[in-house]
């Protein structure tokens, strides 16, 4: 089983407005291990940043001047990704832009649905912790995941520790919250570990039906009709 765990920065928020992709970060998870194998690009998206976005990722219009554009690396992009598990943290974002970017190119290339499935981590933390925050840094904190390097939002940064938290979270239960707090963070005394079952319980005692329990037993399954499955031959 391989997926991806895919995060991108970009110039703002809307690619409708001209908004373009920066940065492609992508960290390979292989039966639930990470690997070595990553893809990390900076692209050249012919603009500037909005400030806001410039705030949150710190990625210069200078920086990007050398850099390739979309165009230069999108077949590689492709191949990475073709055939694999998308994991990205609120999806339609990501996805969205590069789907934009690859329209801007030909309709040959399709969209990112096309060469790889897609699951949205941010629904799937929600379901699992309804009514509290689940952005990426509250995950850290909630799966114990270090996230001290995170100073800026970084495509590869973002998706090595969503790659880790995304292990955690869909790893089974690792512990029993009865509570938390407005962050997310679970408070050590409602955390209770798993207790194994004790192999050298007394062995429970079967109580079996009598004969006349097994006969009323049949009685109400005639009363049901044959459409009852009980009374269907077993295929």
């Amino acid at each position: 089983m391989r997926q991806i765990v895919l995060d991108t920065e970009t110039t703002g928020l809307e690619p409708s407005q001209g908004h373009r992709i920066i940065e492609i970060g992508c960290v390979e998870i292989i039966n639930r291990k990470i690997t070595e194998n990553t893809y990390h690009q900076y692209i050249q998206p012919d603009r500037e940043s909005d400030e806001g976005a410039f705030e949150v990722h710190g990625i210069s219009t200078e920086f990007l001047a050398d850099k390739p554009r979309f165009v230069d690396v999108a077949e590689d992009f492709i191949k990475f990704i073709n055939g694999a598990e998308l994991v990205i943290h609120n999806a339609p974002f990501d996805v969205g832009f590069l789907d934009h970017e690859l329209a801007m190119l030909d309709p040959v290339w399709g969209k990112v649905s096309d060469h790889a499935r897609i699951t949205d981590s941010l629904v799937m933390a929600r379901k699992k912790h309804p009514g509290q925050k689940n952005n990426l840094d509250i995950l850290c904190k909630r799966y114990d995941v270090n996230n001290a390097r995170r100073e800026l939002h970084g495509a590869l940064l973002d998706a090595e520790l969503l790659a880790e938290v995304f292990l955690r979270m869909t790893g089974g239960q690792e512990m029993l919250a009865l509570g938390g707090g407005a962050d997310g963070a679970t408070s050590q005394a409602n955390v209770s570990p798993i207790k194994r079952v004790d192999s050298n319980r007394p062995q429970i005692n079967v109580i079996r039906a009598n004969v006349d329990e097994l006969e009323k037993h049949q009685e109400r399954l005639g009363a049901l009709g044959d459409e009852c499955v009980w009374n269907k031959p077993q295929s």
